[in-house]
């Protein structure tokens, strides 16, 4: 056992996921054929030795709910730590919502000041990499620093990412938010914090006081300019899903193999809820090719370059190019799907020709028939 423990944040940037997350929070996004975005913090966590992990929930959390059950495939289902799900309303008398990070972790003080842990790993739950915290925890003491934020190499593309810039002794020397997407690869931060419990609380406790919210301007960003945050860079193949367009094309670079490799290919495991399928059947008219499929799927038709969930139909004559196929999803005859991501329980009738477009895939919403 090491000396950490974790919060995590279930929501955020709902609004940019429109449909994908109007009856979902972002930690329970499907992900990968089987997974949910949350599997690979919960993984990476367990991995790292830490087992005491609270969770606070925003909005639409019963599906998440629903897949960490009490966190038992993931060795999380124990008497001492384990997962703990916390409301997402602060300390007032109207039980509103908590507008911040600030206010969220000030409401759940009473977890962390009985938590026997010394260090809190912060972090969003739409991060899907296989990171190992606890060589992060070996540099974040080393370094002296106060705070150590998680960052890899990528490209600004979409706005509201923020950029780190750090000297040869990785002490963070600069730190910003972008406006706009950019083309310009950087040290992008993947909203992962590592740091001391007490100067947590005492941060906080400061910053809801003077009714700060934002946890990254409001007091990431004032320590920066203190050189008090040092930066651990990941070298491995990250992706920050923060709206369709990212959601879609990180789903699309798993069909690369180097890239499933580094997620899933490596010693440390990512789990998820464990579901009772029955393999996959290819009947006389499947052609499938460079896709990853789950289990439980029936295909007749055609697939190229597509991710199919679990229990998906694919019918006679039906053709799915570049497109995402959630959880009991059918594609009818004659039917063709291309640049799309339909949610769970969509059905496409027979003889449908439903396309986007690259930069611009279309979502059919949850249960919808087209």
């Amino acid at each position: 056992m090491n000396n950490m423990m974790s919060i995590l944040f279930a929501s955020g940037n709902e609004s940019k996921l429109n449909e994908l997350t109007l009856h979902r929070t972002t930690a329970s996004l499907p992900f990968g054929g089987r997974y949910r975005l949350i599997d690979f913090s919960l993984s990476n966590l367990v991995n790292s030795g830490i087992s005491n992990i609270g969770i606070v929930t925003r909005s639409n959390y019963q599906s998440l709910m629903d897949h960490i059950r009490q966190g038992r495939d993931w060795d999380l289902n124990r008497k001492n730590g384990g997962i703990s799900v916390f409301p997402p309303f602060v300390y007032n008398s109207s039980r509103e919502v908590y507008k911040g990070k600030i206010e969220a972790i000030y409401s759940i003080f009473s977890f962390l000041n009985r938590s026997k842990e010394d260090y809190v790993v912060i972090s969003n739950c739409n991060i899907a990499a296989n990171i190992d915290f606890e060589e992060i925890f070996d540099r974040h003491v080393k370094s002296g620093s106060d705070l150590t934020v998680v960052c890899h190499k990528g490209y600004t593309t979409t706005s509201h990412r923020i950029v780190i810039e750090k000297d040869e002794k990785n002490k963070v020397t600069d730190i910003y938010e972008t406006e706009y997407a950019g083309n310009e690869e950087k040290n992008i931060s993947l909203n992962i914090y590592l740091i001391k419990k007490d100067v947590l609380i005492d941060l906080v406790q400061k910053a809801y006081a003077r009714g700060m919210v934002d946890f990254e301007k409001d007091i990431l960003f004032k320590m920066v300019s203190e050189g008090r945050v040092s930066a651990y860079e990941v070298c491995c193949y990250a992706a920050i899903v923060d709206d369709v367009k990212t959601y879609y094309n990180e789903s699309m670079n798993l069909l690369n193999f180097d890239t499933r490799e580094a997620l899933f290919g490596q010693e440390s495991k990512i789990y998820t809820k464990v579901k009772d399928s029955v393999p996959t059947v290819y009947k006389s008219g499947a052609k499938v090719s460079n896709s990853l499929l789950a289990d439980g799927c029936v295909i007749n038709g055609t697939v190229e370059n597509s991710i199919l969930f679990r229990n998906v139909r694919i019918e006679e004559g039906a053709v799915v190019k570049n497109s995402i196929v959630m959880e009991n999803g059918i594609v009818g005859k004659n039917s063709s799907l291309q640049y799309a991501i339909t949610d769970k329980d969509v059905t496409i009738s027979e003889d449908r020709n439903i396309s986007g477009f690259i930069t611009y895939p279309i979502v059919i919403v949850k249960g919808k028939k087209v």
